[in-house]
């Protein structure tokens, strides 16, 4: 019943609409419980050679007249229910969306892309579907079921009550069934998941699989998953189709009853012919409750299975959230400080950082440098608070980040990270995010400035080009310079940069690096390098070791110690010199 509140507000919010569909619906039912009223008044006639033409026409004009007012009703009963269903899908998708986007970085890390799309389609699709003809069959069993017996008892209690004889075993088979079908449901959505994701993954990474001619292999990974889902439908299948067969055999029971102790009955005139096929025809009207009740178990186990899993996600908190007194913040006036900072990506694990402290002001440019796996992009990660310490502060003017509201802080901050990710759209919308208020010459500035205008003008369409999937028609190096020009679109205090330079050229890679000392007088600027010589002129260069600092100072102070830094960079040296010759 927990998981119900999320879909309660929007039948709170469309009553209105709900009660008039409802009204249209029940009006529908009641329209259809008359035409064998007609029909027992037309046969009694003929059967009585009691009527004309004349008469004949009257019958099927009243017919005409219900059938057009059922249409009618009909209709605006779909728009009303139907249309409510569809308003909450959308709410729900809208409202998973949304959340999972407020989720913490570490929700990612053991969450699959395959699960979620699963979620945002089939699980809202079920929940749609069990909230819109869940209505409409759980009306039709209520309304059309009481009033079909209501009618049929009007004709001859004692023959109605045998056709209600099977009754009570529908019921118990519903219960019986209904407790297999919702945990047979999870299970297959579970595994529609698993399938989702593999699908996903193979169509990602096609290149690769060409590439290696991994075709075959992969076919058969997908294959065996594919089993697996069809067998467990399979099992549903079983479980389903055992169920409406039931209903089926115990619906003809009850014609089986009508038939031969009612065609008795109209032998010996206790009821007339038109009463006879009057009450088949309820019978026929009556199935359909019946059907209802096995189809609305069906569709309530499967949305209550879906809902769960949205519920599951939707009551999932971030990690990483404002604090009750978070303050808002602007800009960075003195200094951003790293206070004897440690880092563990889980509890108990070995730490990714441990006891770093750096300080910065406005105007300071760091580089960090070290070995893979040394916890750089740790550290870079730590100042926008995509993860939190572990032990430690980060300050910005003397306030801890965690203390500042979360969107205040992350608007401080411009971030280019090592593997930059690329949207399916324009070159224009991957700069400027789609901000329709960025001109012309915004662009071009930003462009000059990340070395990446060249490219773009040699385009046909320019701004306007469709990059494709994850920019797939780009270098790693042209991805890396939209990246950077993303960020340099965004005047923020703060500048981190995650190896910015590592997929271009060294003449790029220069112009680059100029573009990001012009810009040292008013920001603080982070930047991460493998390659040496794009840190050298920063204020203070750090050194990581195992997540510790192992060498902080300028480039000539660390040149001096002849570790690392001064190693590396003077191997580097010599390699860019022996390409250059």
């Amino acid at each position: 019943m927990k998981s119900i509140q999320l879909i309660k507000p929007y039948f709170v919010e469309n009553r209105f609409i709900i009660l008039l569909g409802t009204a249209c619906l029940i009006a529908v039912d009641f329209l259809q419980l008359f035409i064998p009223r007609i029909i027992k008044w037309a046969v009694d006639d003929l059967t009585s050679f009691q009527i004309d033409l004349t008469g004949l026409l009257f019958y099927a004009l009243y017919m005409a007249g219900v059938a057009v007012m059922i249409g009618i009703f009909r209709y605006v009963w779909r728009f009303c229910l139907i249309g409510t269903s569809r308003l909450i899908e959308e709410g729900l998708r809208n409202r998973l969306f949304f959340h999972i986007q407020t989720l913490s970085p570490s929700y990612f890390d053991k969450s699959r892309t395959g699960d979620l799309m699963a979620h945002a389609t089939n699980d809202i699709q079920n929940i749609r579907m069990a909230s819109g003809m869940g209505m409409v069959a759980v009306t039709d069993a209520i309304v059309l079921g009481i009033a079909a017996i209501g009618f049929m008892a009007y004709i001859n209690v004692k023959l109605t009550i045998l056709v209600l004889i099977p009754m009570p075993l529908i019921i118990f088979g519903t219960r019986f069934f209904g407790k297999k079908m919702h945990r047979l449901y999870g299970e297959v959505q579970s595994l529609f998941s698993d399938l989702t994701e593999v699908v996903r993954e193979r169509f990602s990474g096609i290149r690769i699989i060409k590439a290696y001619n991994l075709e075959k292999n992969e076919v058969s990974g997908l294959v065996e998953i594919s089993k697996k889902y069809a067998r467990k439908n399979l099992g549903l299948v079983k479980v389903v189709g055992s169920f409406f067969p039931m209903m089926l055999f115990f619906s003809n029971l009850s014609l089986v009853a009508v038939i031969y102790f009612g065609g008795r009955q109209t032998i010996i005139k206790t009821i007339t012919p038109g009463d006879f096929v009057a009450f088949i025809s309820y019978i026929g009207l009556i199935t359909w409750p019946m059907m209802a009740i096995g189809w609305v178990v069906n569709l309530v186990q499967r949305g209550k299975a879906s809902l769960d899993r949205i519920n599951n996600i939707l009551e999932t908190r971030p990690q990483i959230d404002d604090a009750i007194d978070a303050i808002p913040v602007k800009e960075i006036k003195n200094s951003m400080v790293f206070e004897n900072v440690s880092f563990s990506y889980k509890q108990n694990a070995l730490p990714a950082l441990s006891e770093i402290d750096i300080k910065l002001e406005p105007g300071n440019i760091i580089g960090i440098v070290g070995s893979p796996g040394s916890g750089k992009t740790s550290l870079l990660s730590l100042i926008p608070r995509l993860y939190d310490v572990s032990d430690g502060r980060i300050l910005f003017d003397d306030i801890d980040i965690r203390n500042i509201k979360t969107d205040d802080l992350r608007s401080m901050i411009s971030f280019v990270p090592q593997e930059p990710f690329l949207f399916a759209g324009t070159i224009r919308e991957n700069i400027a995010f789609n901000n329709k208020k960025i001109t012309d010459s915004e662009l071009i500035r930003v462009a000059g400035k990340a070395s990446v205008d060249t490219t773009i003008k040699s385009f046909p369409n320019g701004f306007e080009t469709i990059i494709g999937e994850k920019g797939i028609i780009l270098s790693g190096g042209q991805k890396q310079r939209i990246a950077l020009a993303r960020a340099l679109l965004q005047d923020t205090p703060v500048l981190i940069l995650d190896d910015p330079i590592s997929q271009v050229d060294m003449e790029t890679g220069a112009d680059i690096i100029n573009t990001i000392r012009s810009l040292s007088t008013y920001k603080i600027i982070i930047i991460t390098s493998h390659r040496l010589s794009a840190v050298r002129f920063a204020d203070q260069i750090i050194v990581l070791d195992k997540g510790r600092i192992a060498e902080s100072g300028t480039h000539i102070e660390l040149m001096k110690y002849n570790r690392y830094y001064a190693k590396t960079f003077r191997l580097q040296e010599m390699e860019e010199e022996y390409n250059v010759s």
